[in-house]
């Protein structure tokens, strides 16, 4: 994402006419003094990478350190309290390079054992070639920190699937492939997810006949590999890791008849990936195989070819999956979660089998994790974006846990793409990025410039979120309008999506450059944080580009805004065109329009009120009120409502300033 970074900032400027004011100070204010950033504090993370790999053997879990608070603006006579600021931004140094990726050395033998797999010889003849194929068997039982929805455990041994709010009975499953169910539901049934939400209710032997029951109704209908989602890259992959983590769910009590099946059907899943695993769809599949084949590698008899092999695809399917800073490149927060708990997975795979793991997962689990906590809100949970819903808090707290990263939030993320600022009880979180390139696209969403606002664990400005999991109580039909512009808050220009959003979570045409600034400014002798960002998805089809200014003060209470569209040409274009500037309001915020129409009254569950107030320089721009909805973290859509702000803007260009701030 960051080639998508070439100076729009400028450009746009030098284009625009005269006749064109951009970016001016909101209402009659000056314009803040632009407070130089000192780079001199800033963390090489570098060197905590290194040092995590030149100590392997350490018990203690790596902790990255915690980054000096910038200086603060001299404070007024009167003293108040030192208000609450976000660490530095991260330094280009805090990226991973090839080093981070490259295979444990393990001399020539390991490669050659590990060429002689990739062409096909089998596993026992490579480990020992003077000896019959050993038994099938389990080398070791694994236990995962990463605990289960217990919720979801204790309502499937009711008899009911429970996947994203919606239950399902499991006697009527349709366990074939293909089949008819949706896919929320096809990644739990045939990737065996619910695996370890069982374990995480009740005691094993308590689970052993509702998971037994489910595995031989499946195994009936799948005694063969073939077509359908059941033989996707990325669900074998989740279904073989899940049956080797959590056999134990299977096997006790009586389940332990199922054992031989259940190596039998093991085996068969792990050679078909050592086959297939390359055509997973995108690199979060080929992810998912390689981790599973890693972990049978692990846990299966003559297994150390297959865990060589399987080493090797990983760490470079990593390397392709993870941009410098962290992120995962479709941009999705549920496939960085997913990509966290497959590693935590793995590292316990390792542990059970006696082994340690390569140094390259440690240190990508300390670039994962701050990726993900940049986009936390107020109440402890995920923001909406590309796609997912909020992960409430005990969700992400159980994964960070699990994760065993004890780190800040990242703040300055380019590739990952969100920028995030913490004022206090005030969170802004905003999509600097262009939107992921269609090959890494999931549930892709045309978001850029969107943000989101919380101020102590109320959510204020919100995105719909929760496209994928269309097909449970979301319905299905409203998924692509949930990934479209307008179901994020930001500008929408003649009803019509910054990024083409296609069939399927893929996207198209639209924005492809995004410029982004990011500095920290001095306003009415208090400090405040400044965003500035321009994309160009709008200037092929009606020649604008879209310039969004956010400044957050210290405090937290006051978020200035200022959208402005501003032609690509010199002169611009004559007429006008419809826009709709979108704040979907987060679950219980009460608003009421103002009499003339130019503010929103805004009353919060927490008996906090706020306004949302436009400028009277926006030209024929008024608010007004429609209905919305957000997706929470299990799956639940809730009705809300939207500010809108909406009008008809001149093609020359024009700017909207809007102010919300707590009033009491």
């Amino acid at each position: 994402m960051s080639e998508g970074h070439s100076g729009l900032l400028s450009a746009s400027h030098e284009d625009v006419g005269h006749e064109v004011q951009v970016a001016l100070p909101l209402f009659d204010e000056p314009e803040p003094l632009v407070e130089e950033e000192d780079d001199s504090d800033q963390i090489d993370i570098e060197e905590a990478i290194e040092a995590a790999k030149a100590e392997p053997e350490a018990e203690a879990e790596p902790e990255v350190a915690e980054k000096p608070e910038p200086h603060l603006v001299a404070a007024p006579p009167a003293p108040e309290p030192e208000p609450e600021v976000d660490p530095e931004p991260l330094e280009p140094a805090r990226a991973l390079v090839p080093a981070d990726f490259a295979l444990p050395h393990g001399g020539a033998l390991d490669a050659l054992i590990r060429w002689g797999y990739k062409l096909g010889v089998p596993g026992s003849v490579l480990a020992a070639p003077l000896r019959k194929p050993a038994k099938l068997r389990f080398m070791a039982m694994v236990e995962t920190p990463l605990a289960g929805d217990r919720i979801a455990g204790m309502s499937l041994r009711a008899g009911q699937l429970q996947i994203a709010g919606l239950k399902a009975p499991t006697a009527k499953l349709d366990y074939g492939s293909p089949s008819k169910l949706t896919e929320p539901f096809a990644r739990a049934v045939h990737g065996f997810t619910w695996m370890r939400d069982l374990s995480s209710c009740a005691p094993r032997g308590q689970c052993a006949d509702t998971s037994g029951a489910i595995f031989k109704a499946w195994l009936a209908k799948n005694p063969a590999p073939g077509k359908g989602p059941a033989w996707d890259v990325e669900l074998a992959g989740l279904r073989l890791l899940n049956w080797l983590v959590h056999t134990p769910v299977l096997l006790s009590g009586e389940g332990e008849k199922l054992k031989q099946p259940l190596l039998e059907a093991i085996d068969t899943t792990a050679r078909w990936l050592d086959r297939q695993v390359a055509s997973g769809e995108d690199r979060m599949a080929q992810v998912t195989g390689w981790t599973a084949i890693v972990a049978a590698g692990l846990l299966l008899p003559d297994g150390k070819p297959r865990r060589l092999h399987g080493e090797a695809g990983l760490l470079r399917t990593l390397g392709e999956l993870v941009s410098d800073d962290g992120g995962v490149l479709s941009r999705s927060p549920t496939a960085q979660a997913q990509a966290i708990a497959l590693l935590v997975d793995l590292r316990a795979c390792y542990e059970a089998a006696g082994r340690e793991p390569p140094a390259a997962l440690a240190a990508l689990l300390n670039l994962l994790v701050p990726a993900l906590l940049s986009l936390r809100m107020g109440d402890k949970g995920l923001g909406s974006w590309q796609g997912s819903a909020a992960m409430s808090e005990p969700a992400l707290d159980a994964l960070v846990t699990a994760s065993g990263v004890r780190a800040r939030p990242m703040v300055d993320a380019r590739h990952w793409g969100y920028q995030r600022v913490r004022a206090k009880e005030g969170a802004l979180v905003m999509d600097g990025a262009p939107p992921p390139k269609p090959r890494h696209a999931r549930h892709g969403c045309a978001s850029t410039l969107a943000f989101e606002f919380s101020h102590g664990s109320q959510r204020i400005i919100v995105n719909c979120g929760g496209s994928e999991l269309a097909g449970a109580l979301v319905p299905a039909r409203i998924e692509q309008g949930l990934r479209g512009t307008s179901a994020h808050s930001t500008l929408v220009l003649d009803e019509a999506n910054s990024t083409a959003v296609l069939i399927g979570g893929q996207i198209g045409k639209g924005v492809e450059e995004v410029d982004f600034k990011r500095e920290t400014i001095q306003q009415d002798a208090r400090k405040a944080t400044k965003f500035e960002a321009v994309h160009n998805g709008y200037v092929a089809r009606h020649g604008l580009f879209h310039r969004r200014i956010l400044i957050l003060s210290d405090d937290g209470t006051e978020l200035r805004g200022e959208d402005v569209l501003e032609p690509s040409t010199r002169k611009g274009k004559r007429g006008k065109i419809g826009f709709a500037i979108r704040f979907h309001l987060g679950r219980g915020v009460d608003a009421k329009l103002t009499e003339d129409g130019m503010g929103v009254h805004l009353a919060l569950a927490d008996a906090s009120y706020w306004q949302f107030r436009l400028a009277g320089s926006s030209g024929e721009a008024h608010c007004t009120l429609e209905d919305s909805l957000w997706v929470d973290g299990q799956g639940r859509p809730h009705g809300t409502q939207q500010i809108v702000v909406e009008g008809m803007a001149a093609r020359s260009g024009e700017r909207f300033p809007w102010l919300l701030k707590r009033m009491g």
